[in-house]
């Protein structure tokens, strides 16, 4: 196990497969940056299956004991089972999850949870189809969405945890509707924050929703107790509903950050670690890969990033924006390159 200068120690590895979506999401993807025309990367520059997988068991290795498969949207990676059936032959792997929007989720569920998927992750920011459709940027409806959410949970994926990005004046009306949809259903709906990933979504501080405006609008129509937290690190701080009916999670990486007890490092598309989701650079490993390093030596190299750490922008970035609408303006990795 490996800390970092804060002495955090590295649990989980999200991994991005491609940096292509078939959503656009404006917080993420706005569609008039990603148009048609925009270059996406070269099959080459892409981390191969197998070069995944070998990464993947050198950082369960130095005590990464989760793995979240993430994109752009990694359904679009073709034969992505394939990647999981050998994620889930690495000892020390507990847990391989996913995370998607969950468009193509039907067709796919049984085949990755027979792959040795555990649990999945879908983004769902309403229910209102037309808020929905504005959100996603393509102007998909919502049902593509909860029939993958069901198949999800009848091939036993399940919980299915079901992430809602919060925007003031886009859906913060439809969170409510969110939470009772969901409620007793045994999936466990968790309200994101609206954050300042990448560089160019436009973020405006007075556009978030407070996590405790958040659960304040939820418990006046469907009470709440705080409950603690599942383990050291989890990102969601859970409410559960007082008559026992189900539970809650909010992200606040603005108002409330939880630098420091994270555990996370990500994988990107190209094969760079990124240490923060706000990283501004990562560290190669695909080039040392390619030209013939040993797992030693990679593995020297993913302990030397991490040792020396040192991020927790969600709190610097709360010291800028505590009195003034305007934020760290340092250029950042894009959300769709690393993950969520």
């Amino acid at each position: 196990m490996i800390t970092d200068l804060f002495g955090r120690t590295l649990r989980d590895l999200r991994i991005s497969v491609t940096d292509r979506c078939n959503f656009r999401c404006p917080y993420c993807m706005p569609a008039e940056i990603f148009g048609e025309a925009y270059q996406f990367l070269p099959k080459d520059e892409i981390l191969t299956f197998e070069e995944i997988a070998r990464l993947s068991n050198l950082f369960v290795q130095l005590g990464v004991n989760k793995l979240r498969i993430t994109g752009g949207e990694p359904l679009l990676r073709v034969d992505l089972p394939n990647l999981i059936s050998q994620l889930s032959a690495i000892p020390g792997a507990d847990d391989i999850t996913l995370t998607t929007n969950g468009y193509l989720l039907a067709q796919q569920a049984q085949q990755l949870a027979d792959a040795g998927l555990h649990r999945i992750t879908v983004s769902l920011d309403s229910l209102d189809d037309e808020v929905f459709k504005q959100m996603n940027g393509r102007g998909f409806g919502t049902r593509r969405v909860l029939d993958g959410i069901k198949r999800a949970s009848d091939a036993g994926l399940a919980p299915v945890k079901i992430n809602a990005v919060v925007q003031k004046g886009v859906n913060d009306h439809t969170i409510v509707e969110l939470a009772r949809h969901f409620k007793s259903s045994g999936h466990i709906v968790r309200f994101i924050e609206y954050m300042d990933v990448g560089n160019r979504n436009g973020w405006k501080l007075d556009e978030v929703v407070p996590a405790a405006e958040i659960v304040a609008r939820i418990d006046a129509e469907l009470p709440l107790e705080s409950a603690d937290a599942n383990y050291v690190g989890e990102v969601a701080k859970r409410w559960r509903y007082r008559d026992g009916d189900g539970e809650i999670g909010v992200i606040a990486s603005v108002t409330q950050p939880f630098c420091g007890d994270c555990t996370r490092a990500r994988l990107s598309t190209d094969g760079k670690i990124y240490t923060c989701l706000f990283a501004t650079d990562g560290v190669d490993l695909r080039g040392p890969m390619r030209d013939g390093a040993t797992d030693s030596e990679l593995s020297d190299i993913i302990t030397g990033v991490w040792n020396v750490r040192r991020d927790r922008y969600s709190e610097i970035r709360t010291e800028f924006t505590a009195d003034e609408n305007a934020g760290d303006l340092r250029p950042k990795v894009e959300m769709y390159q690393i993950g969520g």
